[in-house]
């Protein structure tokens, strides 16, 4: 994957095609991270999770590890009046090795850019950089069960991933639900808010 080309441009994408629902659903348990001191964003992208994080809690630290140089350019734009508090380490997921164990691990519309191998290497990974009574955040698309908002909400993912593909050359041509590694990992899922008819979904995790 390679979103470089794609960060100076994410802003007004993000605003024409959703308005602010995708922040809506990436803030939607932010309130669950109080009274933590360390918290892990990975795929952070353009910064937007992080500058709401910062401003909210300014007590808390915050590390984010993204792997496109020119969205963390545009993500310290964003968060400059933090930049005391905030890491940014520019890495491959599980290239990048953690110095600490962190209270909570925030993934904003990033596991769905891998497919079922990798996810599962990824979850394991990120997994073991968590404290033993962690808290995940996961915010991402889905797909409803049945009926016209499934058959809505397969179209949409359709159109997503045939771009996302051509333009930053996704790995993932559909969606893998993370849900069953992240239970094996001694996550349990504690809450869950659905938007656009189920298209999108904000989860809370609990470890131990």
């Amino acid at each position: 994957m390679n979103f470089n080309r794609l960060a100076p441009h994410y802003d007004w994408l993000e605003a024409i095609t959703a308005g602010s629902r995708l922040q809506e659903v990436r803030t939607q348990w932010l309130h669950a991270l109080a009274g933590c001191k360390h918290v892990l964003s990975v795929g952070e992208g353009h910064g937007r999770f992080a500058a709401a994080f910062l401003e909210r809690f300014p007590q808390a630290k915050l590390t984010c590890v993204e792997a496109s140089p020119a969205m963390i350019a545009v993500a310290q734009q964003r968060t400059q009046l933090w930049e005391d508090r905030v890491r940014w380490e520019c890495a491959d997921t599980l290239v990048w090795q953690p110095a600490q164990k962190y209270d909570a691990i925030v993934t904003c519309f990033f596991l769905d850019c891998f497919p079922p191998e990798a996810l599962t290497a990824v979850v394991n990974h990120l997994a073991n950089a968590s404290s033993e009574r962690a808290i995940w955040l996961v915010a991402d698309f889905a797909v409803p069960h049945a009926g016209p908002a499934r058959w809505r909400a397969k179209a949409v993912h359709a159109l997503m991933y045939a771009f996302f593909h051509f333009v930053v050359a996704l790995p993932a041509r559909h969606l893998t639900v993370p849900d069953e590694v992240l239970t094996r990992q001694g996550f349990q899922l504690t809450g869950r808010r659905e938007f656009e008819w189920g298209l999108l979904r904000a989860d809370i995790w609990h470890r131990g």
